[in-house]
Formats: structure tokens, C-alpha cells, sequence
């Protein structure tokens, strides 16, 4: 296994990631291939699993030169998690994908609720609400308002499970992805045939389950002759892109926290068993590591946020290089609480804690005398309140981390990292990967190919952390009223808006 290489492959909103990692755990390749989010109507979202398979191709064509392929010794799959692909009988994709910040499918939440027996049924049942971005309510759209595309539905697959369709020819998933499409089992760890039932599906949509480091296919003949792959490399269950996120930077145990700037944002913390939120304001899914859940709260747009502020406002820092350091830089210079300025980053509805697929982003408190620094620091502080909406929430459940593990964008500022120590009022550190859920899926492969014995050997041979990032005391206090004005400021919002 010393010449070994694993295979790590993301399959994100943003782009596909296919990441090559050493027995050793070190990086010796990396390469993505850029996609494009569709909006055909306001909180709408929606992407071809044609451009995911076109991407995942070339990245993985860029990623395998120099002789690297043939020494790969699995493929881990991870991906965005509930977005949608419809397939027809022939493995043919029916319609554009779904995706997981997609908010039109607020009726056929209800209709799921009312047809199991009421919301607390439905807790039992999945251990989650239903929410918009979920994969059922998708579902059902397709039957109340494509009836003639319904008609033609075989199999439901999620995003990283149609890449490895295409890769291997298995329809499969595993439990991290299955438990957030709110027709599994999550505390059975089986897809669930009473909600399936209930909403009058037939189970035959399912893939089959299987272990997220457990072979679940291999690489046939024509997609080797695509991607360059060698036929009959194994590909591992993998796993959706948070708990992969989080397994690459070793948050695989309970104990451990972490949260991640993505397009959106998460707080994640690994758990022995499915503790359910009471107010299913948090959410609860099964981890990549074999008998362990987790507790998730969801922020829908994070880095998401941030890059909206910079393409629309900051269009002379987008000429000049690298336009997020010099944003973060003249946010530095600016107090905390942002001069009274307040940014609300609900641009594509939220999850956590509001459930609330209509809310809408703002700014509040504006004033002449306000620069696009302080929409900046505004913009970096409402991410950051939003993310500790979930820590508390945490906290409230007695899953009360005493650190937190940053991945994704906002662990790569310095000062977005003290940012989010003062806010949160907890240390913070990171890891010596940054390559977030490709590192993890990377690691499961190499888990699923005999490397390691498990997922946490994995990750304790190859990740180390660096020194705790204290928070600054008089900084936390002085966040406590831009907090509760942040808190304060949704109730108002959503009176306007549906007034």
C-alpha cells in the first residue's frame, strides 16, 4: 500500500474536486472542474447531473497524468447532500436536478407532514422535519407538477451517487446521504417503508444501501476509457459532503465539533446515538464512520453570502487579484458590531434555527456615513451570528463543544478565524488539509482498500491540528448586542415580508 494513491472526489455546487492522497495521508494531486447553479425562478435552484458527470471527467482527467492512475487503490465519492437526480428506467436523467437550496416545495413539506400522522410521527420516523431542501418533497413536486416526468421515474439518486452510477454502473448511496432525504431510517439505519407508504411511493425508487468505506462498485470499461481511470478500481460508498467534510479533518468521534464554510454553512458535532433536537431546529443524519450520528445545524448561505457582497459590490477588488483578502483586510479595520450595521444572510431562505424557506436577506442600520467595509465586516459578522444560532443550539442539547474545528473558506482567513472565536466565544483550530470533502472521501477509500483499519486510524495518521486560536474575552462581550440585534431583526424581517 506504500505506492498507493486514493481518490477523493467532490462533487459540490461550485465545482467537482477529484483530490489524489498518499498511503502517508500527503496531497500529491488536486484539480477541479467549475459548475454553474441554474435560479429559472426566485428560490429556485437547479443543476444538469450531465455537467456533474462532464466536470467530475475532467477533473479527474487533470488529476491523473504523470502515471498517477495507475497506482489509484479506490475512489471515495462525496457530494452535495438532498439535491435530486431523476433517472427513467434506462439510467436516463429525466429532468435537471433539484438541489439542496432549492425552496419550492413548501406544499409538499406539508403534504409529507399530514400524510405520516403529523410532525412528531414524522421525527420518529426520520429524525428530521420535512424542510424544502430535503429530497422527498422533491419527489413529490415531480408527481404534482410534472406528472408526465413522474410518469418516467425509476430511481431517485443524490449527486455523488449518480457520479458513481456513471463511474461504475451501481445504483447505491450509503447512510450519511440516504438519512438527509427524509425517506430513511435514520435511527434503523434502513429506508423506511411507512414513510415511503404514507406518501404512497413505491420502495423500488430506493438504491440499495451500503457501507460509506464498503466497495460499491468498479470502474467499468467505458468510463475508464473516459476518465483514465483503470477498469476495476474499487469505489467506496463515500459520503455526504459535511460528513466528509468532517471526517477530513478527523471530527469522527463524539467529543469532537466543527464548522464549515461552504456555500452554505454548517456547525457539526459526531454523536453514539440519534439525539433528535425537540424544536428540529437541528438536524440529525448518520456519520461516514460506522455507528455514529451526528447533530447539524445548517446555514444555507455562508460563503455563499460572502461571494453575492463581493461580485455585486466590490467590483474593483474582483479586477485587482484576490478580492476576498483585500474584502477581509478592510473589514479588519473596522470595530466589531460593524458601526450599528447588520447583515441578515438569508439570500436563499434557512434552515437553522428558522426552518423558513421564504426568508430573505437584508442589511439594516445603514447610514451615510457606513463604506463597503462595513458591509463587508457586516456581511463576515451575520455568517458568523447565524453559525452561532447552531452552537447554541448545540450547547442547549448538552452536545456543548469546548472547541470547534474550522474547514472550508473560513478557515483559511486569519482574521475570518478570530472572527469566529470571538463570536462564538470558543477556541478554534484547524487542521494541517484543507481540502475539506474530497480529503474525507479520499480517506474512506483508503479505508474501503485496506490501508487503514477504520476511519479513525485514518484520520489519526494523517491529520494533525494546529495550536488553539483563543477567543478574546472583551471581543466576545462586546458581540453580545450586534447578536441579539441580529436575532432580533428576523421576527421584523419575515412581518414584512409576508404582510
Amino acid at each position: 500500500m506504500s505506492e498507493s494513491l486514493f481518490l477523493g472526489l467532490d462533487v459540490g455546487t461550485s465545482g467537482v474536486k477529484a483530490l489524489l492522497v498518499g498511503a502517508d495521508g500527503e496531497v500529491v494531486g488536486a484539480a477541479t472542474a467549475p459548475l454553474t447553479m441554474e435560479t429559472p425562478r426566485v428560490g429556485w435552484a437547479e443543476q444538469d447531473p450531465e455537467a456533474w458527470w462532464a466536470a467530475s471527467v475532467a477533473a479527474l482527467r487533470e488529476v491523473l497524468g504523470d502515471g498517477r492512475a495507475a497506482r489509484v487503490a479506490g475512489i471515495g465519492i462525496s457530494g452535495q447532500m438532498h439535491s435530486s437526480v431523476f433517472l427513467d428506467r434506462a439510467g436516463e436523467v429525466i429532468r435537471p436536478a433539484l438541489l439542496w437550496c432549492d425552496g419550492r416545495t413548501t406544499a409538499e413539506c406539508r403534504e409529507i407532514t399530514q400524510s405520516v400522522g403529523g410532525e412528531e410521527r414524522l421525527r420518529d420516523l426520520a429524525s428530521n422535519p420535512a424542510l424544502e431542501g430535503f429530497t422527498l418533497p422533491k419527489v413529490l413536486w415531480l408527481r404534482n407538477h410534472e406528472p408526465e416526468a413522474f410518469e418516467r421515474l425509476a430511481t431517485v439518486l443524490l449527486a455523488k451517487d449518480y457520479v458513481r452510477y456513471r463511474l461504475t454502473g451501481a445504483l447505491a448511496t450509503e447512510p450519511s446521504d440516504a438519512s438527509a432525504t427524509l425517506m430513511y431510517d435514520t435511527a434503523g439505519l434502513r429506508w423506511s417503508e411507512e414513510i415511503m407508504s404514507a406518501v404512497g411511493l413505491p420502495m423500488s425508487i430506493l438504491p440499495d444501501v451500503g457501507g460509506s468505506s464498503e466497495v460499491l462498485g468498479r470502474v467499468t470499461a467505458d468510463a475508464a476509457a473516459l476518465t483514465g481511470l483503470p477498469a476495476g478500481t474499487p469505489v467506496v460508498g463515500g459520503g455526504a459532503d459535511n460528513a466528509c467534510g468532517a471526517a477530513g479533518v478527523g471530527a469522527v468521534s463524539p467529543g469532537e465539533a466543527v464548522a464549515s464554510w461552504g456555500t452554505s454553512g454548517t456547525v457539526l458535532a459526531p454523536i453514539a446515538q440519534p439525539l433528535v433536537d425537540p424544536g428540529l431546529r437541528a438536524h440529525t443524519f448518520c456519520h461516514v464512520a460506522p455507528g455514529v450520528w451526528y447533530l447539524m445545524g445548517v446555514v444555507l448561505s455562508a460563503g455563499a453570502a460572502f461571494a453575492w457582497h463581493r461580485d455585486q459590490l466590490a467590483l474593483d477588488a474582483l479586477s485587482a487579484g484576490d478580492a476576498s483578502l483585500r474584502l477581509n483586510d478592510e473589514a479588519a479595520t473596522i470595530a466589531p458590531g460593524a458601526d450599528g450595521v447588520t447583515f441578515l444572510p438569508y439570500l436563499q431562505g434557512e434552515r437553522t434555527p428558522h426552518r423558513d424557506a421564504s426568508a430573505r436577506g437584508a442589511f439594516i442600520g445603514l447610514s451615510l456615513a457606513h463604506t463597503r467595509a462595513h458591509l463587508t465586516r457586516a456581511v463576515l459578522e451575520g455568517v458568523c451570528f447565524a453559525l452561532r444560532d447552531s452552537v447554541s443550539i448545540l450547547q442547549q442539547l448538552e452536545v456543548a463543544p469546548d472547541h470547534l474545528l474550522l474547514t472550508g473558506g473560513g478557515a483559511r482567513s486569519p482574521f475570518v478565524r478570530k472572527l469566529q472565536a470571538d463570536v462564538y466565544g470558543l477556541p478554534v483550530a484547524t487542521v494541517n488539509r484543507e481540502e475539506g470533502p474530497a480529503y474525507g472521501a479520499a480517506l474512506l477509500a483508503a479505508v474501503g482498500a485496506g490501508a487503514y483499519p477504520d476511519l479513525a486510524a485514518a484520520a489519526q495518521a494523517t491529520l494533525t491540528r494546529s495550536a488553539m486560536e483563543q477567543p478574546d474575552p472583551a471581543a466576545h462581550r462586546a458581540y453580545q448586542a450586534p447578536y441579539a440585534r441580529f436575532r432580533a431583526a428576523y421576527p421584523v424581517l419575515k412581518t414584512l415580508l409576508t404582510s
